[in-house]
């Protein structure tokens, strides 16, 4: 696949409320956990987390919009506890903001609100 990680990231991260619509209606989520090497690692939530159809779920819908969406040889695994299914240390994902980055945009947000 010729894309890097973080454009599949970024691009599974645009279309993921999407496909997250069907897993909503029965009573889960889908959490993006990362991306390495065209493997897309997902964690189903709610209802769906532990189910007997989650691999079905994984595969029939999650995996089959997202290959509509992004690319035909997206892989996706749903990270359920089994061995087979952990992901790699170094996959990319979303880095978080540092406690100095938050604490800034409370500052902006707090100052917009008493400026009003």
């Amino acid at each position: 696949m010729q894309f890097s990680d973080k454009d599949i990231y970024e691009a599974v991260k645009y279309h993921l409320p999407a496909v997250n619509e069907y897993v909503q209606s029965h009573g889960g989520a889908i959490r993006l956990l990362g991306v390495k090497d065209g493997r897309v690692y997902i964690a189903l939530t709610g209802a769906c987390h532990g189910c007997s159809m989650s691999l079905m779920t994984t595969k029939m819908v999650v995996q089959k919009k997202l290959r509509e969406l992004i690319h035909p040889e997206l892989i996706v695994v749903n990270v359920d506890g089994t061995p087979e299914n952990i992901p790699p240390e170094d996959l990319y994902k979303e880095e978080l903001a540092s406690e100095e980055e938050k604490e800034g945009v409370l500052e902006k947000i707090k100052s917009f609100f008493q400026g009003r």
